[in-house]
């Protein structure tokens, strides 16, 4: 199983030029231990959550520090770009990493989408006919396109990537329908919000199944799970117990501002729609009461949405009961090893886990960064 750094780009207090600094001290360190991925986000007006509203250029940056570690784009905001800057950008960091992106794609949430100027009901639509361009500009010489977001007259694309024949391609996802689609598509699972192992473990299965038999957007199957989820390991087991679980309590807590600051947008919405599209249901439960069918609401140590799945979590569950489910990737060394093979057994191909939040200060990220490279990480590279 791969292991890999996940970032929105987060600290205690408010500054982005240090929120920028400590992100690169951290990556670069992580490539020095033996980190195989970063991951970073794009958003947009989510302050405090996210400082990350262009991942491609901190990449761009990374290409030049780093020897090894590989690229996560997660995810592209593919509503937000027209299919040939999509294209070129993601080819171009391509070729300053030599071939070590990843190609992570999404389309947003309805407070971003709407700050945007997009309605946020043609989101999986565009998505969709972008995600078909993408790679067909990165396999053709020249390249044409009549859709209903976006025309292309035939032009000739470059660059075209470091990778032969392009970086794999992922999908961000939050429920089972979008397992499903990327499994038809046969790109990997970029599962973000963080689970226990075993209730994700029958959707990696299934998604595992189905995706051998894609027919891939791409040149290739992508067929690899990718899990999201929060965490640090410090020498003190306790400390770091408690650390990673107020880390992930305040990450989803539904009092924080950047949640507070939508709430109002998306019941404007439900008011002037009537109702919500079933793509979009998972992502308003998060915020207003919709009605939405049937919601699994047993498993209480699901952390990736739903209406009030969580809020029994925040308030009931401890710092021994999340770690020792792994929920939360969080201790000593041994405690987080431990953790980690609960989600090698469940099927997951890498695990993306945020370190650096609101909560964590950055002297701490790179303790446990350190002490992943030395004791963590040899358990999982044994090839």
């Amino acid at each position: 199983m791969k292991l890999s750094l996940q970032y929105e780009m987060q600290r205690p207090s408010l500054d982005d030029h240090l929120v920028l600094s400590e992100t690169l001290e951290q990556c670069v360190l992580a490539d020095e231990v033996g980190f195989d991925y970063v991951w970073l986000v794009e958003h947009h007006f989510l302050t405090g959550f996210s400082a990350s509203p262009c991942p491609d250029l901190i990449y761009a940056a990374l290409s030049q520090r780093t020897e090894r570690i590989r690229f996560g784009l997660g995810v592209v905001i593919l509503p937000y770009h027209h299919p040939n800057r999509v294209a070129e950008r993601v080819a171009m960091l391509d070729h300053l990493s030599h071939g070590r992106v990843d190609f992570g794609t999404g389309r947003s949430a309805p407070y971003e989408l709407t700050g945007m100027g997009i309605d946020p009901r043609d989101s999986r639509e565009m998505w969709e006919e972008s995600l078909t361009i993408v790679p067909k500009i990165w396999s053709s010489d020249w390249f044409e396109y009549e859709g209903k977001y976006w025309q292309i007259p035939s032009r000739q694309i470059l660059p075209k990537p470091y990778q032969d024949p392009h970086p794999p391609i992922w999908v961000a996802a939050l429920q089972p329908a979008t397992y499903d689609i990327a499994a038809e598509k046969g790109i990997g699972v970029l599962a973000f919000g963080s689970s226990a192992p075993e209730s994700l473990a029958p959707y990696v299965k299934r998604y595992k199944d189905k995706v051998k038999n894609a027919n891939p957007v791409g040149e290739f199957i992508n067929g690899q799970w990718a899990s999201s989820t929060l965490g640090i390991c410090l020498e003190n087991n306790k400390e770091a117990r408690d650390l990673g679980t107020r880390s992930l309590k305040n990450f989803f807590g539904p009092d924080r501002p950047y949640v507070k600051d939508q709430k109002d947008i998306y019941k404007r919405l439900l008011e002037s729609w009537g109702g919500v599209p079933d793509h979009l249901k998972q992502n308003f439960s998060r915020f207003v009461d919709v009605e939405s069918g049937e919601e699994d609401t047993g498993n209480v140590l699901d952390f990736s949405g739903g209406s009030a799945i969580a809020h029994k979590v925040w308030e009931g569950l401890d710092a021994d009961t999340l770690c020792d489910r792994g929920v939360v990737i969080a201790g000593d060394p041994d405690s987080c090893i431990e953790a980690l093979k609960k989600h090698e057994k469940a099927g997951v191909d890498q695990i993306m886990i945020m370190m650096q939040t609101e909560t964590i200060p950055h002297e701490k990220v790179m303790k446990s960064i350190e002490l992943f490279g030395k004791y963590v990480i040899p358990e999982f590279n044994r090839e």
